[in-house]
C-alpha cells in the first residue's frame, strides 16, 4: 500500500488540502474558497468556524477522491495565512469576535500612535518588524479592547489566541495542542527573533497576558497526532510553517543568498540569510525562515500586499475580464502599457515604502487609454514592486541575486514572468511544480517522520520547468523603470494630505 504526506493550505481566499508522493507528485487536491467579510473600509475579517469547516471538509475530500485511507497517511503538514489571528474560548472552542486579516487596517492609527511614542528601534531589533497594522499584535489588542469582557476572561485564562496554524490544530486535537512555529510567532509583533521566545516587554505594551499564547515548536517535529474525528484515524501532525517561509522551503531554497518570489493574492519575496539574523536598514523585515533539528535559519522578506489581486479587481470590480486566466490575453493584445502606470495601493504600501495611507492610483491615462493598457499595467505593476524590494535586499544582504525562483497562482502568466526578469535583468526560474507553498508543508511534515530522509533527498526532487531570460535592450525598460519610480513619488505626494 502507498503511503503519502497530506498538506494543508489554508490561505487568504480558500482553503486546500493537497496529498504528495515520495516524488513530490501531486496525488489529489481539493480546494473551496470561503467568504470574505468588509464590515467597515479598509477592515477585513474570515469566519473562523468556516475556515475550520472548509480546511477540514478539503481534508476529508482530497482522501476519498482517491480513495486513500488515513493509514496511508503518515504525517500532516500545514501552511497557513500568517498574521491573521483568532481569540476564542478555551472551554468551548467559540471565537469571541472574526478572525482579523493580515490586510485589515483598523489599528493603523494605533501604529501611528506607537510609532510616535518612539517604540519603532525596540520592535525592529526585538522582532525584526516594523510596526504596522499589518502584523497580528494589535489586532489582538483590538479583540482585547473592543469585545465586551474579553480582557478580564484573557487575563483570567478562559480565552486562547493563534495564528491559523494554531487554530486548526487545535480543532485538528479537540483542544489537546495549543501551539504554533517560529515562522508564524515572528509575525505577531511580540516574538523576540533573538531569543526566540515570546517578547515580555512586547507583551506588556500590547497588554496581552501570556497565558493566551501557544507554546512554540519547531518547525518540523512531530507535536501529536490530529484526533481520530477528523480523518477516521488519528494521524501524526508534523510539519507548520507560515505560508512564504513553506514556499522557500518548497522551492529548496536552504543556502544563503538563494531568493524566491511568491504571486498569490500578495507577493511575497523572500532571501534566506542563514543562521544570523540580519537587522534590515532599508525597510524590510528580519524573519525566522524555519527551525529543524534545533537549528534557526533566518531570512529578509519583502511583502506586497496587491499582487495577484489586482487581477481579482480587474475581473470583480472593474469586469473588464470573466476570468483571471483572461489577463495575459488582454494584456498582450497591446505591445506596451502606452505610459499607463498602475499603483494597486489598495490596502497601503507595503515595504521597501511601507506607507500605510497610500490608496490605488492608476497615472498617464489618454484618451487613447484602454482596458487593455490598463490590464497591461496591473501585470506590470506586480514586477515593479518586486524590484522596489531586490534593490532592498542587495543592499541589507550584500549578496547580489544572482537568480529568482519563483512561485504561486500568477507564475503561469509568461507575460509577466518575462516582464519580471526583464525588469530585474535576472533570470526568473519557474519550477516544474508551482505549489511550493504546499509542497513546503509536505517536505517539513515528511522531514519529521523519516518520509524523506533528509534535506539531499528532498533537493533531488525540486526542478526548473523554465527560465526567463532578461531582454538585453536596456534603454526602454530603464525608461519604464523611471517612470514607476515617478508614479510611486506622485503617490506618496498625494497620500501625505489625507
Amino acid at each position: 500500500m502507498e503511503h503519502y504526506i497530506l498538506a494543508l493550505d489554508q490561505g487568504t481566499t480558500s482553503c486546500r488540502a493537497i496529498v504528495f508522493d515520495k516524488q513530490g507528485q501531486i496525488i489529489s487536491t481539493a480546494q473551496e474558497e470561503f467568504t470574505q467579510y468588509f464590515p467597515n473600509p479598509g477592515w477585513v475579517e474570515h469566519d473562523p468556524l468556516e475556515i475550520w469547516a472548509t480546511q477540514s471538509k478539503m481534508a476529508r475530500k482530497a482522501l476519498e477522491e482517491k480513495g486513500i485511507s488515513a493509514s496511508q497517511i503518515d504525517g500532516i503538514g500545514i501552511t497557513n495565512q500568517r498574521e491573521t489571528i483568532v481569540v476564542w474560548e478555551k472551554k468551548s472552542g467559540k471565537p469571541v469576535y472574526p478572525a482579523i486579516v493580515w490586510q485589515d487596517k483598523r489599528t493603523s492609527d494605533y501604529c501611528d500612535q506607537l510609532k510616535s511614542e518612539g517604540y519603532e528601534e525596540l520592535i525592529r531589533n526585538n522582532t525584526g518588524l516594523v510596526i504596522d497594522a499589518y502584523f497580528s499584535g494589535t489586532k489582538v489588542k483590538w479583540i482585547l479592547d473592543n469585545v465586551e469582557g474579553a480582557r478580564e476572561r484573557a487575563k483570567s485564562g478562559e480565552l486562547l489566541l493563534g495564528t491559523i496554524d494554531t487554530w486548526l490544530i487545535w480543532n485538528m486535537t479537540k483542544g489537546e495542542l495549543h501551539i504554533t512555529d517560529p515562522t508564524n510567532a515572528c509575525r505577531t509583533l511580540f516574538f523576540n527573533i533573538n531569543t526566540m521566545d515570546w517578547d515580555e516587554d512586547l507583551l506588556q505594551l500590547l497588554d496581552i497576558p501570556r497565558k493566551m499564547l501557544p507554546k512554540i515548536r519547531q518547525s518540523s517535529e512531530i507535536y501529536g497526532k490530529s484526533s481520530r474525528e477528523f480523518l477516521g484515524e488519528a494521524v501524526p501532525i508534523s510539519g507548520i510553517a507560515g505560508d512564504q517561509q513553506a514556499a522557500l522551503f518548497g522551492q529548496m531554497c536552504t543556502q544563503k543568498g538563494m531568493v524566491k518570489n511568491t504571486y498569490g493574492t500578495g507577493c511575497f519575496m523572500l532571501m534566506n540569510i542563514g543562521e544570523t539574523p540580519i537587522v534590515s536598514e532599508n525597510n524590510l523585515l528580519t524573519s525566522v525562515a524555519w527551525q529543524i533539528g534545533g537549528k534557526t535559519q533566518y531570512m529578509l522578506e519583502g511583502s506586497i500586499f496587491i499582487a495577484g489581486a489586482v487581477v481579482q479587481w480587474l475581473r470583480d470590480s472593474l469586469k473588464i475580464i470573466e476570468h483571471s486566466s483572461d489577463v495575459e490575453a488582454l494584456a498582450t493584445s497591446v505591445p506596451d502599457s502606452g505610459g499607463v502606470y498602475f499603483v494597486p495601493a489598495f490596502a497601503g504600501l507595503g515595504a521597501p515604502h511601507w506607507n500605510q495611507k497610500a490608496r490605488g492610483t492608476l497615472f498617464g491615462l489618454t484618451r487613447g487609454s484602454t482596458d487593455a493598457h490598463i490590464a497591461r499595467a496591473a501585470l506590470e505593476a506586480i514586477a515593479y514592486q518586486t524590484l522596489d524590494i531586490v534593490k532592498a535586499m542587495e543592499a541589507d544582504s550584500g549578496i547580489a541575486i544572482g537568480e529568482l525562483r519563483v512561485d504561486g497562482g500568477a507564475t503561469v502568466n509568461d507575460l509577466l514572468m518575462q516582464f519580471q526578469a526583464d525588469v530585474l535583468n535576472t533570470v526568473t526560474v519557474r519550477p516544474k511544480v508551482v505549489e511550493t507553498t504546499v509542497m513546503g508543508a509536505a517536505f517539513l511534515a515528511g522531514l519529521a517522520v523519516g518520509y524523506w530522509s533528509d534535506l539531499q533527498d528532498i533537493e533531488k526532487i525540486w526542478e526548473a520547468e523554465t527560465s526567463f531570460t532578461p531582454t538585453s535592450e536596456r534603454a526602454g525598460i530603464e525608461a519604464d523603470i523611471a517612470g514607476w519610480y515617478r508614479a510611486i513619488k506622485a503617490l506618496e505626494f498625494w497620500s501625505k494630505s489625507i
